[in-house]
């Protein structure tokens, strides 16, 4: 049976050492983030992670979760998880304190959802999306929603889902037809089909709320074939009395299915019928703008603000789940790997009194775990660095500070969401790698891990959606502002310290790597206007260069620290000897990987684009 430790250690070197939250008196909550009070967080954290929720994780995904009658039944253990997850105040560490949360900065927020979704991945879907739901109703309802309906969510007595996407409209949004119409009381009446909707129904909850995309129809009745009506509503599954909070019977949402899928099987992902529910619309309401030509035009954003509020959250989250599959598949993997005995040493016997050698004496195995722990930690910088930049763009008194973080967090949520769960999946198929024809079999988990690692790079936004989204808008939003500002990062890092000797193994190749980022990024300026193909077929290649070279710069950071640590006696030695080893890593056998990603991403379009559509 699988296992799982939470990196608790890991997690106070990034907040105290590389990131030093304690220091940022001037934002609100961090103060009081000194390594007493984080060590007690986590390992609170980390103990109800490792003894409630790991142990559900593969007897939920034998059970699966179940429609009976109307109503989704989830695996056994899963409701009373939920339960102690609400008493035990873990789904209000983010919540604001007029809810009853403790407000706590989104580095803690974060951590906590990685070793969640490491231990059970589909059992932390559940108050994830839940307070995915919650903040944006927080952020866009009216007041007797947040007095009567987010308080309930942020109780745990009501959970929350995101309901986006329907069975001919994914990514393309001008495609749906769910709609809804106004009434006379104000509500509207919202009618259609949502599929893919996590947590659309379970027994954990005494009541559900769906935050629902949906068009509203012209005068005409008609629906616009552009983004100009869609809009964003709160659709409860039980009624809901604005007046006193009270539930007063059921809405016209129903369960039509759940999913029979790959992986995360103890999460419901559930088709959800909406047959005339009773809707109550939420901030970005359709506005019409007269020009001064006299010309009137319709708001080409009405409701999306919310809606991508939300997603751009679930997108990071997305993202740490990457991280977390890669983290607990990669404990499982070596603890087989110190176990296992087969061959020799090929410099020799390493247990000469044994049969055979345990096979992570290997260079081989030693490759795949290496690769997987790299990737892992190199991440867990990134996404904590990115977690406290979410406090900076919020809360910092100094407004250009505040706009640096706020660029440099967009620039690098679709590289988090992306690159994090391809190298997530990769990780978790390593890990799965060394257990040999043991990893093919279910008792051993590790083949869950891997199919509940490949949902990450489908949903919240395929992860090729994402690389175009990198280089046709995050980096060339507001004449490429966060791109030059990330770059003048890495030209300060490594001026300052391209002359330190013992550097120079960290920051050769992060110049190296860095270069190659800025001539992919330079051909394509030159080459997408020509041929806007040119972006979509450089796009993956140019994500995996801009990841790559992101954490070595990540793990260049990390090893001054550790070098600085070591110098001075500090700390756990074998833990910075550690880091060093994996950013020598990173460096050595990662980085030159973007040479490869240069050359395909100024191929250009051609070869992908000329044989026609009949000829596949």
């Amino acid at each position: 049976m699988p296992s799982y430790k939470a990196p608790v250690e890991d997690f106070l070197f990034l907040f105290h050492e590389l990131l030093q939250i304690e220091k940022r008196t001037d934002l609100p909550g961090f103060a009081e983030m000194t390594p007493d009070m984080t060590s007690a967080i986590l390992e609170g954290g980390a103990k109800f992670c490792e003894e409630v929720l790991q142990p559900l994780n593969q007897s939920g995904d034998e059970e699966g979760c179940h429609l009976e009658n109307g109503v989704v039944r989830t695996p056994k253990g899963f409701k009373e998880a939920f339960k102690a997850y609400a008493d035990g105040g873990w789904n209000k560490l983010g919540v604001p304190e007029e809810l009853g949360g403790a407000n706590l900065p989104s580095v803690i927020t974060f951590a906590f959802s990685e070793m969640g979704s490491s231990a059970n991945q589909a059992f932390a879907m559940y108050p994830g999306l839940s307070g995915a739901a919650l903040g944006a109703l927080w952020a866009t309802g009216e007041d007797w929603m947040r007095k009567h309906v987010a308080t309930r969510m942020a109780d745990g007595d009501w959970a929350g889902t995101m309901c986006l996407t329907e069975p001919n409209c994914g990514t393309d949004l001008k495609l749906m037809k769910t709609h809804a119409v106004k009434q006379a009381d104000g509500t509207y009446r919202l009618t259609g089909t949502k599929i893919f909707i996590s947590g659309g129904d379970q027994d954990m909850t005494e009541n559900i709320i769906h935050m629902v995309i949906a068009k509203i129809p012209g005068e005409d009745g008609k629906l616009a074939d552009d983004l100009s009506t869609v809009n964003f509503f709160m659709v409860p599954k039980l009624l809901v009395d604005p007046e006193t909070g009270a539930i007063t019977g059921r809405n016209g949402v129903s369960t039509g299915a759940v999913e029979k899928k790959m992986g995360i099987k103890g999460n419901a992902t559930c088709v959800l019928n909406f047959d005339n529910a009773v809707a109550y619309h939420l901030k970005g309401r359709p506005s019409t703008v007269k020009t001064e030509t006299g010309e009137v035009k319709k708001s080409k954003s009405a409701g999306m603000a919310g809606m991508f509020g939300m997603m751009n959250g679930a997108r990071m989250g997305v993202g740490i789940q990457g991280i977390a599959v890669g983290e607990v598949a990669y404990q499982n993997g070596v603890a087989y790997a110190q176990e296992r005995l087969a061959g020799r040493a090929l410099t020799g016997a390493k247990n000469p009194s044994g049969p055979a050698d345990p096979i992570i004496v290997f260079p081989d195995v030693r490759r795949l775990l290496i690769g997987a722990r790299s990737f892992v930690e190199g991440a867990r910088a990134l996404a904590m660095y990115v977690s406290f930049l979410f406090s900076v763009s919020r809360s910092s008194p100094d407004p250009k500070e505040r706009e640096e973080a706020e660029d440099l967090s967009q620039l690098f949520t679709p590289v988090i969401k992306a690159y994090f769960t391809d190298k997530g999946f990769e990780a978790a198929n390593a890990s799965m790698q060394v257990y040999g024809g043991h990893g093919y079999i279910r008792d051993n988990g590790m083949e869950q891990f891997v199919r509940d690692a490949r949902i990450n790079q489908v949903y919240e936004g395929a992860n090729g959606i994402q690389a175009l989204d990198l280089v046709a808008r995050k980096m060339t939003s507001k004449g490429g502002r966060a791109t030059l500002t990330f770059f003048g990062k890495l030209d300060a890092f490594i001026k300052e310290n391209e002359g330190i000797e013992e550097m120079k193994p960290f920051v050769g190749p992060l110049k190296a790597g860095y270069g190659r980022l800025g001539e992919a990024a330079g051909w394509l300026m030159q080459n997408a206007p020509k041929n806007y193909d040119n972006a979509g077929a450089a796009s993956y290649d140019i994500l995996n260069i801009f990841g790559t070279v992101t954490l070595a710069w990540m793990w260049a950071q990390m090893a001054k620290v550790s070098m600085a640590k070591l110098k001075a006696g500090e700390g756990n030695p074998e833990f910075y000897k550690r880091k060093l080893t994996l950013a020598r890593y990173w460096m050595e056998r990662e980085v030159p990987l973007t040479a490869g990603w240069l050359e395909r991403s100024r191929a250009g379009a051609d070869g992908l684009m000329e044989l026609d559509a009949s000829g596949f």
